[in-house]
């Protein structure tokens, strides 16, 4: 199994951190590990919402179907995928006010099957593309605040935000 933690300061009041972070497709505009993120689910994000992200693994394109498993409004979400090759789980922590907040990430992966006697060697990888997560995510919430992040599915993003396929970065190919 691998695990990585991260703390990142935001710029952004705590509520408008969490309301990005929760919805989970947005990983495509800060995580350079995602090539593609949909909420799949409309309507606010909530245990059971689920959003499908696109991540390079083993030089494939894996679809991953995260659903939310814990949800406390504008502190804590925990979303877990699962495939044939692996289990993910995140969990995103964020405290603060409204003048700055601080986000807690924990990310863990586990290959099943056949491939779980190569955990040991998926650790020293996935920590390197977990540290440039950390540093991606560090940049977009690093942005002015008044910028504004959030979009909502269907909606047309406006440039470098996340979009629902087709649009934008949300849907880019490598």
């Amino acid at each position: 199994m691998a695990r990585f933690r991260a703390t990142v300061p935001s710029r952004r009041a705590a509520a408008d951190t969490f309301a990005y972070l929760a919805t989970f497709s947005n990983a495509a505009d800060w995580d350079p590990g995602v090539l593609a993120g949909q909420q799949l689910d409309p309507g606010p994000v909530a245990v059971g919402t689920r959003f499908r992200l696109v991540v390079p693994f083993l030089g494939r394109r894996l679809p991953l179907i995260y659903r939310v498993t814990s949800y406390q409004p504008d502190h804590e979400v925990v979303l877990a995928a699962a495939s044939g090759l692996l289990r993910a789980t995140d969990k995103i922590v964020v405290t603060g006010g409204a003048d700055g907040s601080a986000v807690s990430y924990e990310a863990e992966v586990r290959l099943r099957g056949p491939l779980a006697v190569f955990d040991l060697i998926l650790r020293p990888g996935f920590r390197a593309v977990a540290g440039r997560a950390a540093a991606g995510l560090a940049q977009a919430l690093s942005r002015d605040p008044g910028a504004g992040t959030t979009v909502s599915p269907g909606a047309p993003a406006p440039s470098g935000q996340t979009a629902p396929p087709g649009q934008g970065k949300a849907d880019r190919r490598p």
